[in-house]
């Protein structure tokens, strides 16, 4: 019953670093309202497209960086989609700003208790709008202290969901929206870390380019660069309920994930990504 006994924390949590690294995490949270969670169908109340464990993967991991992070589950609203719903990928099965179906397709909300346009509306601007004033907000200090700033938006996915891509995902799908949202080097700094770590796969702008935070936010030329990492949930955790957290695997991923920040900090302290 996590979902709530949230409900006293804040829409967004935000931890201060002074360092040019801001980690975006929209998805990660399970607060619902009773309420709201009453309505969702049993295949709805499982969760199941939840960013499980993302503040714990990459918890500590640049001790310098800034982490803004939603509590709220995407089926309030999800924090990574255009606040206009315009679809990031047309042409494609993908899912709206108030989902109505969960990742394989099938229907989350009892029959009836689907979200209505006014209820839409109001969970835009009671969790959407807060979570991104504070992510700007963020990104501007961090670029006053810096020049520039890099906003690594944390994500996860099962590794396999036939109704968004055929086959296994890689353990790394990086997205820049095809190269826009950042200078060539951010992309070009992960790809060479997560190509020489041993056992895992990496894609750049495959099925995930990048949600609406990289393509939103990413200016590299006015110095805010931003690039999406999709993780495959296999590496760290197991991919069916209770979702549980696997300290073996995620040990063997975190440090992957250490050296990027790391290397996307040096890069950011170097002064070559200030336009």
């Amino acid at each position: 019953n996590s979902h709530a006994r949230l409900g006293a924390k804040r829409v967004v949590d935000v931890h201060q670093g002074q360092g040019p690294i801001v980690l975006a995490q929209p998805q990660g949270g399970t607060f619902l309202p009773e309420d709201v969670f009453a309505r969702l169908n049993a295949r709805g109340q499982r969760l199941a497209d939840t960013d499980w464990h993302i503040a714990q993967l990459y918890d500590g991991l640049l001790e310098t960086a800034t982490v803004v992070r939603s509590n709220v589950h995407r089926y309030m609203i999800d924090a990574n989609r255009d606040p206009a719903d315009v679809s990031l990928y047309p042409g494609q099965n993908t899912t709206s700003l108030c989902p109505l179906t969960d990742f394989d397709g099938k229907e989350i909300w009892r029959a009836g208790q689907q979200p209505s346009a006014d209820e839409r509306a109001a969970r835009q601007a009671a969790f959407h709008a807060p979570y991104h004033a504070a992510l700007r907000e963020e990104l501007a200090r961090v670029k006053v202290l810096h020049g520039c700033v890099v906003l690594y938006d944390c994500h996860s996915i099962r590794s396999e969901i036939p109704f968004l891509f055929e086959g296994v995902l890689p353990t790394f799908s990086i997205g820049t929206n095809s190269g826009a949202s950042c200078a060539s080097q951010v992309e070009g700094e992960m790809m060479a870390i997560c190509e020489a770590s041993t056992g895992f796969r990496t894609v750049v702008n495959g099925r995930f380019k990048g949600g609406w935070t990289t393509r939103h936010y990413g200016q590299p030329s006015n110095g805010v660069h931003a690039i999406q990492m999709e993780l495959a949930q296999c590496a760290y955790m197991t991919e069916a309920p209770p979702w549980s957290y696997l300290p073996d695997r995620a040990d063997r991923l975190r440090p992957v994930l250490a050296d990027i920040l790391a290397a996307l900090d040096t890069c950011a302290r170097s002064g070559e990504l200030i336009p």
